[in-house]
């Protein structure tokens, strides 16, 4: 088959329920898959009762985003394989738009549409907006969202445009790529494990795409909600095993150590704040990247310098001292 639709759940019938007739209506060019990871909840039963034409990849156990999917793609064949997350809403031609991208270059590897927010519409959507970037130091934000403040879309992202990293909410990616370059790295288990797959992937010279003329609503935080230090502790520890994996060597050890000093004024502001399980999620993380940087190390493959897609400055600087708060701000 040319494309698959695989939908990543977990405990998330109501989900299921709500979304997956907007994917059936709106992904007639595809097979569509529901990848489930080791649910507790009556998931499986309701999509045989309820739609007996969705093919179902069941894990006894919960492996994350990371080690779920990949399980799932080894039985799943497909020249392109489109990642959904359980808790999007589909459009009328939000497949087509994107593959006909990808089959324009042979180079693209991954690709996203347009992320809006499921309860404000005209808002983009935090985890993906228009298409990710990342910051000298790690730091990702995107087209239509930087850190904490989300843009209006009016039409200023409606471009096909190259970026750093494509959202794992809704990612479509080659399949012959995502295999070459290893697929998801385990350890992540989730959060910035798509960051850390589009690097490995630019690495290899390939190409992250976004297409504006695609747009998806998703809802977020469906499985771990914002505020939940378990993200938090997986947002920091991954961020830097994702730089200690694919950052070129010379720039490593300085960007490290700029990373400890602006970790520790993080761990400062959640003190500051009354986030106490914050700022244990922080030091954990720390002492987790520390303790396993050889093995982490080992995991470096081919490093590109000069990677496109990344804003050569301080995010953090620009965003918090300077007021720099949209992506048209910044100064590249």
């Amino acid at each position: 088959m040319k494309t698959a639709v695989v939908i990543l759940n977990w405990n998330g019938k109501k989900f299921l329920e709500q979304f997956l007739p907007s994917v059936m209506k709106h992904s007639v060019e595809a097979t569509v898959f529901v990848a489930d990871n080791g649910s507790t909840d009556d998931s499986v039963s309701f999509l045989q009762k309820n739609f007996p034409q969705v093919s179902i990849v069941s894990s006894k156990e919960n492996k994350g985003f990371a080690g779920g999917y990949n399980e799932a793609l080894k039985h799943v064949k497909a020249d392109y394989f489109i990642l959904l997350n359980s808790d999007v809403e589909v459009t009328e031609g939000w497949i087509k738009q994107v593959i006909d991208l990808m089959d324009s270059d042979k180079t693209i590897a991954a690709c996203q549409p347009k992320i809006r927010m499921y309860a404000d519409k005209k808002m983009f959507e935090y985890a993906g907006a228009a298409g990710g970037f990342i910051d000298k130091y790690g730091y990702p934000f995107c087209r239509g969202r930087v850190f904490e403040t989300l843009e209006e879309d009016k039409g200023q992202y409606n471009d096909n445009c190259e970026v750093f990293w494509a959202t794992g909410a809704c990612m479509f990616v080659r399949s012959e790529t995502f295999i070459a370059a290893g697929g998801f790295d385990e350890d992540f288990f989730a959060h910035m494990e798509e960051i850390d797959l589009c690097w490995r992937m630019k690495n290899l010279g390939y190409k992250i795409m976004y297409c504006g003329g695609s747009t998806v609503y998703h809802v977020g935080g469906g499985t771990l909600q914002k505020s939940n230090p378990f993200k938090t502790y997986l947002n920091f520890r991954n961020s830097l095993m994702m730089l200690i994996k694919n950052m070129e060597g010379f720039k490593l050890f300085r960007v490290l150590f700029i990373r400890a000093v602006l970790d520790d004024i993080a761990q400062l502001k959640f003190i500051l704040s009354g986030n106490f399980k914050d700022f244990v999620a922080v030091q954990k993380a720390q002492f987790y990247v520390f303790f396993h940087f050889f093995k982490i190390r080992k995991k470096r493959k081919a490093v590109k310098e000069n990677v496109s897609g990344v804003y050569n400055r301080s995010l953090v600087a620009a965003y918090f001292l300077r007021g720099k708060k949209k992506f048209t701000d910044l100064i590249w």
